[in-house]
């Protein structure tokens, strides 16, 4: 069972102020700042999603190819997530919209400051 995702992030202060906006738009909030990590999951539970300091002290890089995804409980979360995010500084990665990936997704892309890609999305009653 998977516990929990990393990211890592080159400035933490500046990290958690963009994604204190940004889960806060699905529920999610702090649960941990350190000098080391900064830690987010839902009201009552333990972190899931963490941003680090590279433990081996190099520069954090965004991988090629991998995306942390969030679920939202609607389009209108999946708007605020992304307006968030841009508000925040993030970039653009993909407006929120459907997607034909399954019946009735509704998602959008972006990337936070370190470059990280995050997708949030919902899926409805087919449109």
């Amino acid at each position: 069972m998977l516990a929990g995702v990393c990211v890592g992030s080159n400035d933490l202060t500046k990290a958690a102020v963009f994604y204190d906006k940004v889960l806060a738009t699905v529920g999610m909030s702090r649960t941990l700042l350190n000098h080391m990590e900064v830690g987010y999951g839902l009201a009552g539970e333990p972190g899931s999603f963490w941003v680090l300091r590279p433990f081996n002290g190099q520069v954090a890089t965004a991988g090629n190819g991998s995306q942390v995804m969030f679920s939202a409980t609607s389009k209108e979360q999946v708007d605020a997530f992304h307006k968030a995010a841009m508000d925040a500084s993030g970039r653009n990665e993909g407006a929120p919209g459907k997607r034909d990936y399954r019946k009735g997704y509704y998602g959008a892309y972006c990337r936070d400051l370190d470059g990280n890609k995050l997708h949030v999305f919902y899926v409805g009653a087919a449109d």
